[in-house]
Order: C-alpha cells, then structure tokens, then sequence
C-alpha cells in the first residue's frame, strides 16, 4: 500500500514540476536561479520517500561566491536527496543525451544547466572551456560528479579530471560535496527509509602551479575518508572499497 500511494505522487510531483517548471523557463530561460529552484523542489521529495536529509555546509562557504562543486554520485535516488543541497546561482554539467528525454530533458537544459557531449573530446573541451567563462563573467557557480557515472555500492570510483580544470580555468576554489551512503537504503515499501548525511565541506583553492592529478587524489581521498565517518555515524553497514585510484 505504501508502495502504491508513493508512486501516484510520484508521477504526480513529476507532471506537475515538470509542467511548472516548462513554465518558468518560459519567463526567464537559462536563468541562474533555475536549477536551485528546482533542486529545491525535487529535494522536497524525499520526505515522500521516508528519507530524512540533514544538510551541513561549512561556515566558509560565501553564498553568492562562484565555487565548483564535487559530489559523489551513487544512485537515481541521488536527484531526492543532493538536490536540496544546491546552492543559488548554481547549474549543473549533466550529458548530452539527457536533452533527448522527453520533457525532462528539455527542462534540464532550459534550466540553464550546460550539456556535454563524452563521445567527442572536442567538443567536451569545448564545453567545460564555456562553462569556465561563464563562472568568471556571470558568477554562477557549477556542479559535477566528477565520477563521471553513479557507483551502485562500487565505493568512491576514479575522479575525471574536467572539474578541476574548470576550476583552475575559472579561478574559483572547489567544494567537495560528500553524501552519506545509501546503496540498497531504500525500499518503496516502507515507512521509514533512514537518514542521509550531506557534508558541504570548506572550499578549497588550487593554482596553476599545483600538480593537478595528485591534487584530484588527495581531495578524492578526502572525500572517500568524509563519507565513511558519515557512515560510521549513522551506523551504515557498508564496507565498499575506497582505494580506486584517479583516473
């Protein structure tokens, strides 16, 4: 029954925020406060799926300040529960096949959010070069997962590199943005789907001069050793291997 109930207001919330959100984009398209709106929104949603978020952000954080932030990237469920740590002026780099879903697609790129095409490196530099611009004239902020894919249990996997460069072409620090985990936490079934920890850790400058691989392992390890003292508090029985190395 519970099951049930949660999918009709799941397809509810969807028609109606996507239609909403349609709506919106209408008035003011590729707005930076968009994506934060509608993050909101969709992080709303997790109290629809019995998951209690408790979001901390780090006293350093300047809201209003550009920053590009790096968040583990575990599941779908990911769009309930990180949306709501996002931050005004903030949009995402999300794939380019994302725009051919129907609706939702045309959404996230009317949001304002920058597409990336993974197949053509051209234009993938091409992309992350503009959103660096971007950051720097219109001081937006952006988000990334720098896993470049969701890891399903599989631990903190290998860190792409684009983030970083972006943040050194923008000039901005990084935020490492660290969840809880919540591999097999959910079940549509029951009541009660536990907590989920979002850590906003102090922003975190790097230069030019800095060698950036090892700089995108030391923050990698960083965020693997975060998420399990987030574990560890929240009794997670979860022993996935954090020792993958940067790609």
């Amino acid at each position: 029954m519970i099951a049930v109930l949660r999918l009709i207001l799941l397809v509810v919330f969807f028609i109606f925020s996507t239609v909403a959100g349609l709506l919106v984009c209408l008035f003011r398209p590729f707005h930076p406060n968009n994506v934060p709106l509608f993050s909101k929104w969709y992080g709303s949603v997790s109290r629809i799926l019995g998951i209690e978020v408790e979001i901390r952000r780090d006293p350093a954080i300047i809201h209003g300040e550009p920053y590009v932030f790096i968040a583990n990237h575990q599941n779908n469920l990911d769009l309930f529960t990180l949306s709501g740590s996002v931050l005004p002026r903030t949009v995402t780099i999300g794939k380019k096949s994302l725009k051919y879903i129907p609706f939702f697609g045309q959404l996230y790129w009317l949001s304002g959010n920058l597409l990336i095409d993974r197949d053509d490196k051209t234009k993938a530099l091409n992309t992350m070069l503009a959103a660096a611009e971007r950051i720097a004239n219109d001081k937006i902020s952006v988000w990334m997962f720098p896993e470049g894919t969701r890891s399903y249990g599989r631990g903190l996997l290998p860190f792409k590199m684009g983030a970083f460069h972006i943040a050194i072409e923008a000039n901005v620090p990084l935020i490492p943005v660290c969840m809880s985990s919540t591999h097999q936490q959910f079940k549509l079934n029951r009541w009660n789907n536990g907590k989920v920890i979002i850590q906003m850790q102090a922003p975190v400058a790097l230069s030019k001069e800095d060698n950036l691989r090892q700089f995108a392992k030391n923050i990698r390890q960083q965020m693997a050793e975060q998420i399990q003292r987030l574990d560890a508090e929240l009794g997670n029985d979860y022993t996935a291997q954090q020792t993958q190395p940067t790609e």
